[in-house]
């Protein structure tokens, strides 16, 4: 006895049966994505292979260096808490508050992360040489080519950085915590205070070790500001400029190496921090 001819529904494969194997898929993103990895990895392996620890050493141990090492340290730490002081608030009322403006708040804040560098630079020199800019140097203190204005400089575009991060992490924060306290008595100042900023802490050591790292390797800005003079306004990335121009390639290569260490120590930070953040969040909401 004949079978019946297949239908068309039969000779389909069944709803979820996948049909062939992911590994060409898979394998293909892996090798385009791949080639980026190796050439960031090929960077730091041909660094490490092109100095020795000796260089090391004596890169470290010129004044120099030091000079640059310490004022690195001191204008970032700098940095930081400014940036910080600057993206709690405004990361809160960003996050909280819905007012008139607010869009053309988020795009100014952006600015200074789409900003060439040079023009950052370029636009806080010509501020300082206008008014009030002119008048503030020459009754208040002296800002330009001084320490002070790497600071400024490193602050232009860490702040943003960190608004950013303080945004999000006011975002993933739930307000149920917050609007509680209202109701049983709280101003929103209290609030926000015993509330919702320890439930932040996570976040804004995140926004601090990513404004701290990109202030460790701000460059445009802090050139055309404040300058590259030997201990003056010397900072890391600048000392590599200037070891470079004079032909110096193992002195630039050894204040390199211990800019990437500083900057892989930074990125572990947020990586445990920014998982604790997320990880927070989740128990916060869910409970």
């Amino acid at each position: 006895m004949s079978e019946p001819p297949a239908s068309d529904a039969d000779s389909k494969p069944a709803s979820g049966v996948r049909v062939g194997s992911d590994v060409p898929f898979i394998a293909g993103m892996a090798f385009m994505g791949g080639i980026y990895i190796l050439l960031i990895v090929a960077c730091l392996v041909a660094d490490a292979g092109y100095t020795t620890p000796s260089h090391l050493l004596k890169a470290i141990n010129t004044p120099e260096i030091r000079f640059a090492i310490k004022l690195s340290l001191i204008t970032c730490t700098l940095t930081t808490i400014f940036s910080l002081w600057v993206a709690v608030p405004l990361g809160y009322l960003l996050s909280r508050f819905r007012f008139p403006g607010r869009e053309l708040v988020e795009a100014i804040v952006d600015i200074p992360i789409v900003l060439p560098p040079l023009v950052v630079g370029l636009s806080l020199l010509i501020l300082f040489q206008t008014l009030p800019g002119k008048w503030f140097e020459s009754e208040v203190a002296r800002i330009t080519y001084a320490v002070p204005s790497v600071v400024l400089a490193q602050f232009m575009v860490a702040a943003a950085f960190s608004v950013r991060t303080m945004r999000a992490t006011f975002d993933q924060l739930h307000p149920r915590q917050e609007h509680v306290a209202l109701t049983l008595g709280c101003t929103r100042g209290q609030a926000f205070w015993h509330v919702t900023l320890p439930e932040a802490r996570r976040g804004m050591v995140t926004a601090a070790t990513l404004a701290w790292a990109r202030s460790l390797g701000e460059f445009g800005p802090v050139l055309i500001f404040s300058g590259a003079t030997r201990m003056r306004t010397e900072v890391l990335p600048t000392t590599v400029f200037l070891e470079i121009s004079v032909g110096n390639i193992e002195a630039a290569v050894a204040v390199s190496l211990i800019m990437v260490a500083a900057a892989l120590s930074v990125l572990l930070v947020v990586r445990y921090f920014g998982l604790g953040v997320h990880s927070s969040v989740t128990e916060g909401v869910a409970g």
